[in-house]
């Protein structure tokens, strides 16, 4: 049996638990489950009082954001480029995906896509904390599953070599040949 049985949580850091709490429940349907506030921190005792909110995301996957009042403004790292920084959720369809995408607009969220990824499409967006976020919506046939799961060894191996991307499963975006 493998040590890891899923996903606890992941958390993120928040400008303000109440208003990131409202506007996951808002926009992406999420419940808020459960809030934990100490005024230290249990792993170091340090003393640092914090909010920890969790948000169910679906199928025992929870999201969980920390409050931090007296620590510096929120950043980002500014090395790497915002569009890898994300947390993508999946959809069960391409008509929730316009949907959701259709709501976040009308609520002045600005959307990205749908971006066509051949094995699925998804749409990008930010929360109120600066988190990119994407919905994605599979599309994969399972001969495409298939081609990708005999090639990933090939090209995580000549990726590792040469930091040049590999032309194994290049028939997925036939526009970005070298």
């Amino acid at each position: 049996m493998p040590l890891l049985q899923r996903i606890h949580h992941v958390a993120y850091r928040c400008r303000d638990a109440k208003q990131t709490v409202d506007w996951y429940r808002q926009h992406l349907g999420m419940d808020f489950v459960l809030a934990i506030a100490e005024n230290n921190v249990p792993s170091t005792g340090a003393p640092d009082p914090y909010m920890h909110v969790f948000l169910d995301a679906g199928q025992g996957n929870v999201l969980a954001f920390f409050e931090l009042p007296n620590s510096p403004p929120m950043g980002r790292d500014e090395s790497t480029p915002e569009w890898v920084q994300h947390i993508a959720f999946k959809v069960g369809s391409m008509d929730e995906l316009m949907a959701t995408k259709a709501r976040l607009e009308a609520a002045g969220i600005e959307v990205v896509g749908p971006t066509e990824h051949t094995i699925f499409k998804s749409i990008y967006f930010f929360d109120p904390n600066g988190h990119r976020l994407e919905l994605a919506v599979d599309t994969a046939t399972p001969e495409m599953s298939r081609k990708l799961d005999e090639v990933k060894w090939a090209m995580l191996d000549e990726w590792s070599r040469t930091r040049k991307a590999p032309q194994h499963a290049a028939w997925m975006h036939p526009q970005n040949k070298r």
